[in-house]
C-alpha cells in the first residue's frame, strides 16, 4: 500500500525524530512511504487566531500538495483534526469542494490508521516504565481517537499505562491560547503534569506534539522527573534490541 506522509510544520522543525519513528511504523506494517518535500503548513495556527483568508491560502497549497489517490497519514492528531474538519469553513462550495472532500476522507491520524485501516497493533517495541496516555483535544473531539492509542501500547513490552485524573482534561496548549493566556496555560499544564507524577508515571504519552511541547517546557522549568514522548516514538523504542 502506497500511502502520503503528512508532517506538520512543528514536528519537521522542532521533532524531527517523530516524522522518521512514523516513516519506520509504516514500513514496517507494510507501506510504501511519500513523502512531498514541498508540504508546509496545514493551516490551522492562522485558521485558529481568526484569519481564515490567509488559512485558505495555505490550504490550497495543500491540496495541490497532495493527492487524491493515497492515504495520507500524519503523527498529529491536531493537524488531521484541522483538514478533517477546519477545511468544512475554508472550502465547502468553492473550486476545490470535490478535491477537498477526497483528500479528507484520505487523511488519517497514525494510530487511527494502523489500527483502524492497517489493522496492526503489535510493532515489537520495548520500553520499560510506567505511562500515563494524554488524550489530546484534537485527537478525542476532532478525530474521535481515544482506544486506538492505547490499544496500541498495551502491545509494548516492560510499558505499564496507567490511568490518571482529568487524562481527557486539556494540557493548556491550544496554540495561540498559550500566547494570549499564558497564566491559565501554564496552570493547566501544572495540572496536566502534577496528575501524572501522582500516578509516578515515567512518560507522559500522547498523538500530539502540540501537546508534549507545552508539557515538556513545564516540566523542563520546574525539572521534574517525568519525560514526554509522542506516540510514534514508543511504537518503535527498543528495535535496536530485537
Amino acid at each position: 500500500m502506497k500511502v502520503e506522509l503528512f508532517i506538520p510544520c512543528f514536528v519537521d522543525q522542532i521533532y524531527p525524530e517523530t516524522a522518521f519513528s512514523t516513516v519506520k511504523l509504516l514500513q514496517k506494517a507494510g507501506c510504501e512511504v511519500v513523502y512531498n518535500p514541498k508540504q508546509t503548513c496545514c493551516g490551522q495556527p492562522a485558521y485558529n487566531a481568526g484569519f481564515w483568508d490567509e488559512a485558505k491560502t495555505i490550504g490550497l497549497k495543500f491540496l495541490e500538495d497532495f493527492s487524491e489517490d493515497h492515504y495520507i497519514v500524519s503523527p498529529s492528531a491536531s493537524c488531521t483534526g484541522m483538514v478533517k474538519n477546519g477545511y468544512d469553513d475554508l472550502f465547502t462550495n468553492s473550486t476545490v469542494h470535490n478535491r477537498c472532500r477526497t483528500i479528507q476522507s484520505n487523511i488519517y491520524e497514525l494510530s487511527d490508521f494502523l489500527v483502524n485501516v492497517l489493522k496492526k497493533d503489535y510493532f515489537g517495541a520495548e520500553l520499560v516504565g510506567r505511562a500515563v496516555y494524554h488524550d489530546s483535544c484534537a485527537a478525542l473531539r476532532e478525530c474521535n481517537i481515544k482506544d486506538e492509542p492505547r490499544q496500541l501500547l498495551s502491545h509494548v513490552g516492560g510499558l505499564e499505562v496507567v490511568p490518571m485524573r482529568d487524562q481527557e482534561t486539556c494540557c493548556g496548549f491550544g496554540g495561540t491560547f498559550a500566547v494570549k493566556f499564558e497564566g491559565i496555560s501554564a496552570a493547566m499544564a501544572e495540572q496536566k503534569v502534577q496528575n501524572a507524577m501522582a500516578v509516578k508515571a515515567d512518560y507522559i504519552i500522547s498523538t500530539d506534539s502540540s501537546c508534549l511541547l507545552q508539557l515538556q517546557g513545564y516540566i523542563d522549568k520546574h525539572q521534574l522527573p517525568v519525560k514526554t514522548k509522542h506516540l510514534a516514538d514508543v511504537l518503535t523504542a527498543g528495535w535496536a534490541n530485537i
